[in-house]
């Protein structure tokens, strides 16, 4: 370990700044693609803006599918060689869709893309859980995140700034430079945290008798569904924000600072988070809030009706900004609690939780994308659903919490 390697304080700030910057390029994959769908899909020949959400439903996947083997390997090698892998793969991801020309290509390279992406993504949960555990994980994850959000929130500008200048294709142009600059900050500024003597032997009997245990830990499991459910809201929302946005209210080049505007309330969420579970239970703030997203979507949906489908855009703001919150919430405590009594599998334990929520957000959030009429009920409708499915989750997962 070379001296610049060994001076970073890992509980420190920059730490904190890196971590998010790893998890951010899953999240920066997604948001700074929306401005472009329509743009895509028409160059490489869909048949329907619905067809164009595949795009960010193939990068899901791909992260939902590497998720599995990630965790493992970095229980076996390290967390940095995993870490590596991954960045690797999302960078020649990255390259097949900046060079395709017909839509199943960019549809495999966005495949890559999240392959990749799963690497520093659920890496870097084992990294935190290998230094942190309890509320003083949740802290760190809410700060994480905080930090996380900000990208997102600057991606669709980002990515409309450079649909403004240049064609398309310089969006990847950008998320290669980012899969890059992160690839060389990773290496020369993180410690590895997985001791030597703490590696676990890449045998497919232990694996399997950790995912096992992952599976079968009641207090795991149903925090990780409660969290597909949560994460399949946003993503339903993520693959129809477009077509709400530009579509049905023809905001035309002030998408992003609606979408933004929206993702700001997850961040003020996870800073008010980080400071709520100094003083309240995480699991107290998981189902206050799943309850209050459930609430609020029935009453929305009464608006929604009322106005045949097409409320004014303030109402669907005013609407959307308490759900983003409460999705703050949730997201700075589900992955802490389902995480927090597998410490000795953390690696596995990551993989599992991951691949199965995500597997879960994707198929939910596609379902709601694609059953888009060019009205509000299937948002409103999924949100209302899976809010109400996220709460009994959790009253599952609270039952015999020695499991």
């Amino acid at each position: 370990m070379t001296s610049m390697q060994a001076r970073p304080a890992r509980h420190g700030a920059e730490f904190i700044a890196l971590a998010a910057f790893m998890m951010s390029v899953f999240a920066l994959s997604i948001d700074v693609m929306i401005p472009a769908l329509a743009l895509i899909g028409q160059d490489l020949g869909t048949s329907s803006d619905n067809q164009t959400q595949y795009i960010v439903t193939a990068l899901v996947l791909g992260m939902a599918l590497g998720q599995f083997f990630y965790g493992p390997l970095s229980d076996s090698t390290g967390r940095k060689p995993a870490i590596y892998a991954g960045l690797a793969v999302f960078v020649g991801g990255t390259i097949l869709c900046l060079a395709a020309t017909d839509f199943p290509t960019m549809l495999a390279g966005r495949f890559l893309q999240g392959l990749g992406a799963a690497g520093p993504r659920i890496v870097t949960m084992a990294l935190v859980r290998d230094q942190f555990s309890g509320p003083a994980m949740a802290r760190i994850m809410s700060i994480i995140i905080t930090v996380f959000v900000i990208g997102p929130i600057l991606a669709p500008f980002l990515g409309q700034g450079i649909l403004l200048v240049a064609p398309w294709r310089f969006i990847f142009v950008f998320l290669l430079i980012l899969g890059l600059t992160v690839l060389a900050w990773f290496s020369l500024r993180q410690p590895e945290t997985l001791e030597k003597s703490a590696r676990k032997r890449f045998a497919l009997r232990p694996i399997c008798v950790a995912m096992q245990e992952t599976l079968s830990t009641r207090t795991a499991m149903g925090h990780t569904i409660a969290s597909g459910f949560a994460f399949g809201t946003i993503f339903g929302y993520i693959n129809s924000a477009r077509q709400i946005f530009q579509d049905i209210y023809a905001v035309g080049n002030y998408f992003p600072l609606y979408f933004s505007g929206l993702a700001l309330a997850v961040g003020v969420a996870t800073i008010v988070n980080s400071r709520l579970v100094k003083t309240i239970d995480m699991r107290t703030l998981c189902r206050s809030s799943a309850l209050t997203q459930t609430a609020i979507s029935l009453i929305f949906f009464a608006v929604v009706y009322s106005f045949q489908g097409i409320p004014p855009l303030w109402s669907m703001m005013l609407y959307l900004a308490p759900m983003f919150f409460c999705l703050g919430i949730l997201f700075g405590n589900l992955n802490s609690i389902a995480m927090e009594p597998l410490g000795h599998i953390a690696g596995v334990a990551a993989s599992v939780i991951g691949s199965v929520s995500l597997f879960i957000a994707a198929a939910l959030g596609t379902l709601i994308g694609q059953k888009f009429d060019g009205t509000l009920f299937p948002l409103v409708a999924g949100f209302a659903a899976l809010s109400l499915m996220t709460v009994i989750a959790l009253h599952w997962a609270s039952t015999h919490r020695g499991n």
